[in-house]
């Protein structure tokens, strides 16, 4: 598999990679640098929708396989599109980052991580993708596989949780805004201090609940007192943490549950 994703890449001549640090685009990255060497770059994007420590952990990935590596600035809280938090928010996210892209290194191909498991999801950002003719090497690739990929490519990133966007924490039709975005990473920091890797803090208004991993949820629970503290102390007047364990993508099947809170 590793060696016909190379030929596919190779074919390019060279190449730009969308690269957050995730395991899926830092394996797409490594590919491309094996395959293009110097002709391939991994651009990571920062913007207040970015969650604190993303960017020091892509570039500890993109040190450990040698791409180039370069930082761009999005704005997409000046769209309004993705202010208004619609459910086609990441429509508008992706638009401004293939945008920021597509100038600053203009003919280059792009490349994403979008694996064969997002096509399952509510996705918009592929919408955004294909309006750029954006590559998605390992579309046909699972995500099991792709973990698979990193870990025989020895990537630092080939367990790590994913971490989407602060925005994904808000309620669609809820407005996005820096203040908000900073607060929901506050809290998330903080209860991640607590020991608790994977994590959603969902915002509603006064109110932050939290989501933990099944695995994590009893020793959560047991704890309660001092995650709530952590995440009132963030920002947020109330503070609960949700019976139902963390599953990525709930706010695109069910609607949002303020649960009884403290």
């Amino acid at each position: 598999m590793l060696e016909r994703l190379e030929a596919r890449v190779a074919a390019l001549g060279h190449a730009v990679v969308a690269f957050s640090g995730g395991v899926d685009s830092s394996v797409v990255a490594a590919i491309a640098h094996r395959a293009l060497g110097e002709k391939a770059r991994a651009v990571t994007a920062v913007s207040p929708s970015v969650a604190a420590g993303e960017l020091e952990g892509a570039q500890r990935v993109a040190r450990h396989i040698g791409i180039a590596h370069e930082i761009v600035r999005t704005n997409e809280l000046a769209r309004p599109g993705y202010r208004a938090n619609g459910r086609d928010r990441c429509y508008f996210c992706k638009t401004e980052l293939y945008d920021t892209l597509a100038a600053r290194y203009p003919g280059v191909p792009l490349l994403s991580g979008a694996n064969q498991d997002d096509q399952g999801d509510w996705r918009p950002g592929l919408r955004a993708a294909a309006e750029h003719d954006v590559r998605h090497p390992l579309i046909e690739t699972t995500k099991a596989e792709v973990r698979e990929l990193a870990r025989q490519l020895g990537l630092p990133s080939a367990e790590k949780p994913a971490s989407p966007c602060l925005a994904s924490r808000i309620p669609y039709g809820t407005a996005v805004d820096p203040e908000t975005l900073a607060q929901i990473d506050r809290a998330e920091r903080a209860v991640r201090a607590l020991g608790f890797p994977v994590i959603r803090v969902r915002h509603h208004g006064i109110l932050g609940r939290l989501e933990v991993a099944a695995e994590d949820l009893d020793r959560a629970l047991a704890a309660e007192p001092g995650i709530v503290r952590a995440i009132k102390a963030a920002g947020y007047r109330h503070a609960t943490i949700d019976l139902k364990p963390f599953r990525s993508g709930r706010l695109n099947v069910e609607p949002a549950r303020p649960a009884t809170s403290r």
